[in-house]
């Protein structure tokens, strides 16, 4: 469910209504001018041809250039409630994907559910990990509390643009790119199913914290 329009301020209410219309199709123009670069380890897969249904995680900060990057795939992506939720989901609705309203903490567990129902009907499912309010570069439970639901491996993913705007003020360190840049985007091992999530977890903090490095590793040997 939206976010409800009597708790939103008159400015709030006028900028959800204005801004998406705005940025999505500045975002789709963006997207011509920016070159992505995929390093993929061995034994994972890009999402482009990931075989659904999938469960897909990812940093907040990237948000904007996966937004753009993965525009037009009818992925179902989770996003909070708030009103930064809401522009948000109304930003990326127009760019092709589904959403799903709730999070990790307020509203995780109708999020989860719906998040379920988008996974069996067959969906790429994306989820910002460390979302919605941080801290940044922590895996939150949710990821692994849909996986085991629907007992199913995840796939973690990251982009970073060689050259970026960085807000530097926002909880996340929030990118976003500059025209023409290059992006790497990697694809560390996926994490199998396991009983154990805890064990699962453990090893999606890892793939995650290595799909940064393979990033950052990747533009420190560029000129």
């Amino acid at each position: 469910m939206p976010h409800s329009r009597r708790h939103l301020s008159f400015i709030q209410r006028l900028t959800v209504a204005l801004v998406p219309r705005i940025v999505a199709p500045l975002l789709r123009m963006l997207l011509l001018t920016l070159r992505f670069e995929e390093l993929i380890e061995p034994g994972a897969v890009s999402a482009f041809d990931a075989a659904r249904p999938c469960i897909y995680v990812f940093w907040h900060r990237a948000t904007l250039v996966a937004a753009a990057h993965y525009s037009d795939q009818d992925i179902a992506i989770l996003i909070s409630r708030s009103f930064d939720g809401e522009l948000i989901a109304r930003t990326v609705e127009r760019l092709g994907f589904t959403t799903v309203r709730g999070s990790s903490t307020r509203g995780g567990v109708a999020g989860l559910s719906a998040l379920r129902q988008a996974f069996d009907a067959g969906h790429l499912c994306a989820i910002t990990v460390d979302g919605p309010r941080g801290p940044y570069y922590v895996a939150k439970p949710g990821a692994v509390q849909l996986a085991q639901l629907v007992r199913a491996p995840i796939h973690p993913f990251f982009l970073l643009p060689q050259r970026a705007w960085v807000l530097k003020k926002s909880w996340d360190q929030f990118l976003i790119p500059k025209p023409f840049s290059r992006v790497a985007v990697t694809y560390p091992t996926p994490i199998p199913f396991s009983e154990n999530a805890d064990e699962m977890q453990s090893s999606l903090q890892s793939a995650l914290d290595r799909s940064v490095a393979l990033a950052e590793q990747h533009w420190s040997k560029q000129p």
